[in-house]
C-alpha cells in the first residue's frame, strides 16, 4: 500500500499540486474575511459558517481525488458515459422541478446533501466525454474518403445538450461557458478543417433562425434582468442599479493600493453583494493590494501552463484532450469573472477558481484537477492503462 502511495505521489505533477493547494488553501482562509459580513449581519450566523461549509466540500473533494487518481482513464469509457449520463438526468430533472435563485432555476435541494448545482459538474461531464469520442473516431475523422457526418454529429449532440438544458434554466453564464469550452474543444478536434467550416457556418445559420422564431414567439431572447447586464461598459452611470456591484468593485481594488489594506480590513465587503463569491477577487486586491493580486495571477498563469505541458505530453489522445479541455474551463472562469469585475464583460455570476465561496463549482474543479493528475500518472509510467 505505501508503495502504490509513494508511486501516485511520484507520478503527479509536483508543481501544480502545489499550486493547487496553495489556492485552495488560501481560498478557504479568505473566504472568513469576505464572507464576514453575510454571515454575521445578513444571515446572524458564525463568522466561520462560510468557512466550515467550504472545507466540507475541500473534504469530500479530498475524498473523491483519491478515488479518481485510482481509476486509470481507460476505465473512463465506462465511467464517464455514467457521470455524463447522471448530470444530464440531474439537469434535466432541475429544469423541471429546479429552485429559483437570483432568476436561474438551476438548484437542486437534496435530502441529507444540500443544495447541489448539476450544471457545474456539466463542464468536466463535456470534457471528458468528448475527449473520449475524440480519441474514438480519431483515426475515421482524419480520413477522408469516407462520410463524417454520424461521428460529427455525435460530437454535436454531446457538446450542445448542455448548453440547451441550460438556456431553459435562464443561467446565461454557465451556459456561455459551456458553450465555449465545446467551442474550443471542436476547433481543437481531429475533424478535418473544411468539415469544421461547414459545421460553424450551419450552426450560425441555424442559430440565426432560432433566435428569428423566439422573437417572433416570445417577443425576446433574454430576460428584462440578463438584458441589465449588457450594459456593462460604464456602470458607474446606472450606480444604484445595474453598476452598483461593479462600481463598488472598483472602489475596493483603488483602496487597495500597492500593499493592500490588511488581512480583514476590507470596507468594501460591506457594500459588495456577495462578496464571497462573484467579486472575491476585488476584497483580495483591497486587503492584499497590487502585490497580492498580481501573485494571485502569476499563480493562476503558471497552473495553466502545466495542465497545457501535460496536455503536449500526454500519451494517449484522451489524456491529451482531457487536460486541453480542462485548461480551457479554468481559463474561462478566470476570465470571466475578472472580466466582469474589470467591467470588460458582462456581470454574469461565474465564479473565480479556488477563491470563491460554492460547493458544487469547488467540488468539480477538485474532479477536474484530479483527472489532470491521473493523466500526468499514466504519463510518466509511459504506459496506457
Amino acid at each position: 500500500m505505501i508503495k502504490n502511495i509513494r508511486k501516485t505521489l511520484n507520478g503527479m505533477d509536483k508543481l501544480l499540486l502545489i499550486i493547487t493547494l496553495v489556492l485552495f488553501i488560501f481560498g478557504l482562509l479568505n473566504i472568513v474575511t469576505a464572507s464576514s459580513q453575510v454571515a454575521v449581519v445578513r444571515y446572524k450566523s458564525s463568522l466561520y459558517d462560510y468557512f466550515n461549509k467550504q472545507l466540507r466540500i475541500l473534504l469530500v473533494g479530498i475524498v473523491a481525488t483519491i478515488c479518481i487518481l485510482r481509476v486509470p482513464t481507460s476505465h473512463y469509457k465506462l465511467w464517464g458515459n455514467v457521470f455524463f449520463i447522471g448530470v444530464l438526468v440531474l439537469s434535466i430533472f432541475v429544469s423541471v422541478k429546479g429552485e429559483v435563485w437570483s432568476g436561474n432555476k438551476n438548484w437542486i435541494n437534496l435530502p441529507g446533501i444540500g443544495y447541489l448545482q448539476p450544471s457545474e459538474f456539466a463542464k468536466p461531464a463535456v470534457i471528458i466525454s468528448l475527449s473520449l469520442l475524440f480519441e474514438k473516431f480519431y483515426r475515421r475523422l482524419r480520413t477522408k474518403n469516407i462520410s463524417h457526418l454520424n461521428m460529427i454529429v455525435t460530437i454535436l449532440a454531446c457538446g450542445l445538450i448542455f448548453p440547451l438544458i441550460i438556456f431553459t434554466q435562464k443561467d446565461m453564464g454557465t451556459m456561455c461557458v459551456i458553450f465555449a469550452i465545446f467551442g474550443v474543444m471542436f476547433l481543437a478536434s481531429p475533424i478535418l478543417k473544411k468539415e469544421k467550416f461547414i459545421t460553424i457556418v450551419g450552426g450560425i445559420g441555424l442559430l440565426g433562425v432560432c433566435i428569428i422564431i423566439m422573437l417572433m414567439v416570445a417577443g425576446n431572447v433574454l430576460t428584462d434582468s440578463q438584458n441589465s447586464r449588457l450594459h456593462y461598459l460604464n456602470p458607474c452611470k446606472d450606480y444604484e442599479n445595474t453598476g452598483y456591484q461593479i462600481c463598488n468593485g472598483y472602489i475596493a481594488i483603488n483602496s487597495g493600493g500597492l500593499t493592500g489594506v490588511g488581512i480583514g480590513q476590507s470596507k468594501q465587503k460591506s457594500y459588495i453583494p456577495e462578496a464571497h463569491t462573484d467579486s472575491v477577487f476585488a476584497i483580495i486586491a483591497e486587503e492584499y493590494g497590487y502585490i497580492g493580486g498580481s501573485i494571485i495571477l502569476l499563480l493562476y498563469l503558471i497552473l495553466l501552463y502545466r495542465i497545457l505541458k501535460l496536455a503536449a505530453n500526454a500519451n494517449t489522445i484522451r489524456g491529451r484532450y482531457m487536460c486541453f479541455g480542462i485548461a480551457t474551463y479554468i481559463f474561462l472562469h478566470i476570465i470571466v469573472n475578472l472580466g466582469g469585475l474589470f467591467g470588460l464583460l458582462p456581470l454574469t455570476g461565474i465564479p473565480l477558481p479556488f477563491l470563491s465561496y460554492g460547493g458544487s463549482f469547488t467540488l468539480a474543479l477538485i474532479i477536474s484537477l484530479a483527472v489532470v493528475q491521473r493523466i500526468s500518472i499514466e504519463t510518466k509510467n509511459q504506459r496506457v492503462l
